[in-house]
């Protein structure tokens, strides 16, 4: 009568042909791509032939341009998308973090389960589906049934996955499992939804990871744990980063993306991080020596063709020569060509500025009540000024009280960005100075959200503010150096987050800003494009003011403020990420 019941109900998971979990063992996972090829929808080939194998306990780093299809790669592999052409197989539980964990749940209870093992997913929505029952008919078929849900449940795992959460729910946001479950995600900030999910994915059952960006929006301490459990794990990890230092902690392996006329190809440098250069370099170097020496080849068999067909038609004698050389041209070019060399991607970011006051920022007495205590700073024309601190110290508070001109803004000191920052509550007076211009990289948006539906190309051709328009074979030859002439006639909208990245900075270019404040610049560019701004900046003409949680890149600054967990602002020598690394690094300040 009960299996009857709960065949009914639809709420048995061996009745809908669903899988109880195994319990966790110490069994290594692997993933494996082969030959998978993938084309857009427009047809244009995105990736080909791209093959690798992560499993005994690797961790493997996914890298490559902005655009050339790691996350969908990604996606292929947990299944979300169905290849073109190729497999891929795998043992062992898979656990998936998305790049944007957490938007389309609305409660903790409903992230943690989407990244939950099948059965317990299954297992939870059954139940869920059995107590909604329960509040409409209370009568024996549905009490039955909930009690089968329940039981199902245990028999997923489910208890289990509620003692692991409740342990999660602690580490990450210091609040027990039923104080969390019913908070809605849209309360947590981005480091917590990264921690919490990064938690769970770590402790948890899966025996083979997929990271998409697990860094993103973590500050330094959270980034540092995110190392050392990494590499403690016994997992199989293919993770996607761009942060430079994580990469050297983590990775044992490198897996580069590489674009090409008929789709990105993958090629695996089988060290880490820090012989990356020289292993690519000599990679490339190789592939040029393997393409001259048969291009040379090449030439010599078609000009001994062409040489003996002269002399066949004078000497009978040779015939047989030319014949036998036509062959060996003919089986030649049927191997085709060695592996061409990759297209490097050349970046021409040119952040010119131009010369302002002495004193660039001036702040008296400033304070942002609530998060930050009253502070004196001067910054003088030419700085480089980095701004460390833990999540929400309000390092971004700061840098929009300036992007909007400071606490009295005139005319003079308008941004020139595309979008308007949003007002900040402060005390005190800051100060710009003379021919102070600001331009704002925001965190979190593209562009102003007017321009998302737009083109790129038309949102240069129009202009905005100080920014002029730009004739169209100007524009497209700006785009170029940013490496987006391919994306031209894409919506803002349908760009991937380091290809937006990418397109402010050439809109900070072209507005002719003198003073950068900078909100995380680095946080979605891949390597080639990280670089090439760190080399902008360092011909930039004016002064720049930057929020990073990126180690790599704060080391290129000269100045260095740190704010503390109590409010209040110290400059230091060096980069300083917590209040533990305080003790001898302040100026005094």
């Amino acid at each position: 009568m009960a299996l009857r019941q709960r065949c009914a109900a639809g709420v048995g998971l061996k009745a809908l042909g669903i899988p109880l979990p195994l319990r966790q063992t110490a069994g290594v996972g692997h993933i494996e791509i082969a030959g998978v090829h993938y084309s857009l929808p427009d047809g244009r080939p995105l990736l080909s032939d791209v093959s690798l194998r992560v499993g005994d306990g690797h961790r493997t780093a996914l890298v490559g341009p902005n655009g050339a299809g790691k996350t969908t790669l990604l996606r292929i592999v947990a299944g979300d998308v169905a290849p073109h052409e190729g497999a891929v197989t795998r043992s062992g539980a898979l656990g998936v973090m998305p790049q944007n964990v957490g938007d389309d749940c609305p409660l903790v209870r409903d992230l943690l389960l989407s990244l939950a093992p099948p059965a317990v997913r299954a297992a939870a929505r059954a139940l869920d589906a059995a107590e909604l029952a329960m509040m409409e008919a209370d009568d024996e078929p549905t009490q039955l049934a909930y009690a089968q849900a329940i039981s199902d449940w245990g028999d997923a795992q489910g208890y289990e996955a509620e003692v692991l959460w409740d342990v999660c729910c602690q580490a990450a946001l210091g609040i027990p499992w039923e104080r969390a479950r019913w908070r809605e995600v849209a309360s947590l900030s981005g480091g917590e939804r990264k921690r919490l999910a990064l938690e769970a994915l770590l402790r948890g059952p899966h025996e083979v990871l997929m990271l998409d960006e697990p860094d993103n929006a973590l500050d330094v301490p959270g980034k540092r744990w995110l190392e050392d459990r990494l590499t403690e794990s016994p997992k199989a990890v293919l993770l996607v980063s761009h942060d430079r230092e994580l990469l050297a902690r983590t990775a044992t392996r490198i897996a580069t993306l590489e674009p090409g006329a008929a789709g990105a190809g993958l090629w695996v440098h089988g060290g880490g991080f820090g012989t990356y250069a020289e292993g690519r370099a000599e990679r490339m170097s190789r592939l040029e020596e393997l393409r001259r020496r048969w291009d040379e080849e090449h030439a010599k068999l078609r000009q001994l063709v062409l040489t003996l067909g002269q002399k066949a038609k004078f000497n009978d004698g040779m015939a047989s020569r030319y014949q036998a050389a036509q062959t060996r041209l003919r089986r030649f070019e049927e191997a085709g060509p060695p592996e061409e060399v990759p297209v490097t991607q050349r970046l021409g970011m040119r952040l010119r500025g131009g010369r302002t006051g002495k004193r660039s920022i001036v702040c008296t007495g400033l304070a942002l009540p609530g998060l930050v205590q009253p502070f004196d700073l001067e910054v003088h024309f030419g700085d480089r000024v980095v701004v460390t601190g833990p999540n929400g110290s309000g390092k971004s508070h700061l840098l929009r009280l300036l992007a909007l001109g400071g606490t009295d803004p005139d005319q003079e000191h308008q941004p020139v960005g595309d979008e308007l920052p949003e007002p900040v509550a402060a005390t005190g007076v800051a100060r710009l100075g003379a021919r102070v211009r600001p331009g704002w990289f925001r965190q979190s948006s593209a562009t102003a959200k007017r321009s998302e539906k737009l083109t790129l190309l038309e949102v240069l051709h129009r202009g905005e503010g100080p920014r002029q328009g730009m004739p169209r074979e100007e524009a497209s030859r700006a785009l170029d150096r940013y490496g987006l002439a391919k994306s031209a006639e894409q919506r803002i909208a349908n760009l991937s987050g380091g290809q937006r990245a990418r397109f402010r900075i050439l809109l900070l270019e072209l507005s002719g800003a003198t003073l950068l404040l900078l909100d995380e610049p680095t946080d979605n560019l891949d390597l080639v494009s990280a670089e090439a701004l760190e080399d902008a900046l360092g011909l930039f003409e004016g002064t720049i003011v930057a929020v990073t949680h990126d180690r790599w890149f704060a080391r290129s600054f000269n100045r260095h403020l740190f704010l503390r967990d109590n409010g209040s602002l110290v400059e230091t020598d060096e980069p300083v990420w917590d209040d533990r690394a305080m003790s001898g690094a302040t100026k005094g300040r």
